[in-house]
């Protein structure tokens, strides 16, 4: 494989959710391979901060104030990216999470999470996955080609306990991706291509009052319990996405669409026998 494989010089990719821990991580790496990064938050104070860290790896950034959510927004952030670049040649779709209050506990039991929560947890995974791929799936399909990743989660495949909106939002992010990859290379080009990450069990401000306690900055009982169920008996790292993310947006991987690729240090080939 020629070593120019990962440079992305020339190519424009969108990053939603790149302030965020596993976001920043695929930025930083995109980047560095040389692409014009473009990253869209809710957040213009930590975006801002994003900017001054790729620019001094000397590359062109741009960062967009943007609800995933609000397709005004996004078709606002279209605009100004065709201004500036011309064209989108990657997309990423990393805004997500899990929020406490649609988290179930023995205080807090199913029939307690408001339809607010639900809706807010539902909306941010699946939502704000699907109109991004509206928005920017659309200047693909003008182009011909074009490269999609979705973030999915272990959580899409396995239901994990507390998270119930959280894992079928990212079940629905599953289902969606390798529907669209199917349609966007049956009904517009073989050249556009969508695809997802599964990351496994990541320790992120988000999810860190899941795994560790905080008066005693132990693990909790559910960390505990991931780790056994890992094979490589550790969290993952926001730099262990990086490898996975710049093969499914390189021509490395010109023949994968609709796949899912687990990043879970083995948990989802593990029976725990």
């Amino acid at each position: 494989m020629k070593e120019e494989i990962f440079d992305f010089s020339g190519k424009t990719i969108v990053l939603t959710g790149g302030t965020g821990g596993l976001g920043r991580a695929m930025a930083h790496a995109l980047a560095h391979c040389k692409a014009h990064v473009v990253i869209l938050s809710r957040s213009e104070a930590r975006a801002r901060e994003i900017v001054k860290e790729l620019s001094e790896l000397g590359a062109d950034i741009l960062a967009l104030a943007c609800d995933v959510t609000r397709v005004r927004d996004l078709k606002s952030a279209r605009s100004k990216i065709e201004k500036k670049f011309g064209r989108v040649d990657g997309l990423v779709n990393a805004a997500g999470g899990n929020s406490p209050g649609a988290t179930t506990s023995p205080e807090k039991p199913l029939w307690n999470i408001s339809a607010h929560e639900v809706k807010s947890v539902y909306d941010l995974n699946f939502v704000g996955t699907v109109f991004p791929c509206q928005v920017f799936g659309e200047m693909m399909a003008q182009q011909r080609e074009g490269v999609i990743v979705n973030v999915s989660s272990m959580s899409a495949f396995r239901p994990m306990t507390r998270v119930a909106f959280y894992s079928a939002a990212k079940a629905a992010v599953t289902n969606f991706t390798q529907w669209l990859a199917v349609y966007m290379a049956r009904e517009f080009s073989p050249h556009i291509r969508v695809n997802a990450l599964a990351p496994g069990f990541f320790l992120t401000e988000q999810n860190r009052f899941l795994l560790i306690d905080k008066n005693s900055g132990e693990l909790t009982v559910r960390g505990r319990n991931i780790l056994a169920h890992t094979p490589m008996a550790r969290f993952g790292e926001p730099d262990d996405l990086v490898g996975a993310i710049l093969w499914l947006m390189s021509p490395a991987s010109r023949f994968v669409t609709g796949a899912v690729i687990p990043v879970d240090g083995g948990f989802s080939a593990y029976a725990g026998v």
